[in-house]
């Protein structure tokens, strides 16, 4: 909570200097969980309100075997609706968004008025029966000529994939101010992912980021329970600061390092230095990190950082400033023990 305080007021000072705007605190604070199920990425644009919502409930039962499949593999169908009709060309080109961040398809479906009441038209509607069309309907609060947007996939592709899709519908259709600054706070990110290539747990953001207290009894028997002490400033969509509070204790240290795999071999080779020094003590510590050359540009009105950094690149990753990247010299690859070879 301290960092948030500390956050908002930062950010405050800053837009009453420079843009001579006063913004408004305390900013929301959202749950990773709560940011993935509402807009499908931790990094939520909050400037408006068209949300996803989890059907995996609502199409039990039905003979569309893309849902089948998703439920089966206990994968994600996430849908969302919009009160608009789009053409067959719009359709497609927002299928194109889906398939980017590697869905496999984007289910699209229209809602009509029909003597029995309310029915969804669409490819996938023979597949669906009368009450899964209902249960559809009544999960996403669609109405007349609403269009149904579903994307059944792995959970991260399905959220990640269908949070494209919602900022493509909402630059699309104007859903917000582009001048309109909104802030959030996104908290409560897991401490590890599941490795199902490898079959391991990973670390979800460093190994040094600290677990919640309440959380510690989970490490051993239930990993993908705790939840880790770290935090993110997001504007507009964006990632603008990162932080967290870091482990330190020693025990915890350890308990930590053997989730990842890490044997105490290997952490004494790696990290002895900093286990070593958690037996003389250390405080609780953590902060915050804002990119200021991304803030400057939100600032200015665009998204496009090279404007504004100090050694901008050029879409070749050239630096036009000193020619970089540049032959090396074999003298120079020489003093750091260097040698190219050529395929």
């Amino acid at each position: 909570e301290d960092v948030f305080v500390i956050g908002e007021g930062l950010l405050k000072n800053i837009f009453k200097r420079t843009m001579h705007q006063e913004l408004s605190t305390p900013w929301p604070r959202i749950t990773y969980d709560e940011a993935m199920a509402k807009y499908g990425t931790d990094k939520p644009d909050i400037r408006f309100e068209l949300f996803l919502r989890d059907l995996n409930d609502a199409v039990k039962g039905s003979d569309f075997s893309v849902f089948n499949t998703t439920l089966e593999s206990d994968g994600s169908i996430i849908g969302l609706v919009v009160d608009h009709e789009f053409t067959r060309k719009e359709n497609d080109e927002l299928t194109e968004v889906a398939k980017i961040y590697r869905a496999k398809r984007l289910v699209v479906l229209k809602v009509v008025n029909t003597p029995d009441g309310l029915r969804i038209d669409g490819s996938a509607a023979k597949h669906l029966s009368t009450e899964i069309q209902m249960n559809i309907i009544r999960v996403l609060g669609a109405k007349e000529k609403s269009t149904i947007f579903i994307v059944a996939d792995a959970f991260k592709v399905a959220h990640e994939s269908m949070a494209y899709v919602r900022s493509e519908l909402g630059k699309r259709l104007q859903l917000y101010d582009e001048k309109k600054f909104a802030f959030c706070w996104v908290y409560d990110f897991p401490s590890f992912e599941w490795n199902s290539e490898n079959k391991h747990w990973d670390a979800t953001h460093h190994i040094f980021t600290s677990p919640k207290l309440e959380h510690l009894e989970f490490l051993e028997s239930d990993p993908g329970k705790v939840r880790a002490l770290c935090y993110d400033m997001v504007l507009n969509g964006i990632e603008l600061a990162s932080g967290s509070i870091r482990i330190n204790r020693r025990d915890v240290q350890e308990r930590v390092m053997n989730v990842i795999g890490l044997t105490m071999e290997d952490a004494e080779r790696k990290f002895g230095f900093l286990l070593e020094a958690f037996k003389y003590g250390a405080p609780p510590h953590g902060g915050f990190a804002i990119g200021l050359d991304r803030l400057v540009s939100l600032l200015r009105g665009t998204n496009d950082i090279r404007e504004f950094i100090a050694f901008p690149k050029n879409k070749n990753a050239q630096n036009p400033m000193d020619g970089c990247p540049s032959p090396i010299e074999e003298n120079a690859l020489k003093d750091l023990g260097l040698k190219i070879e050529k395929k």
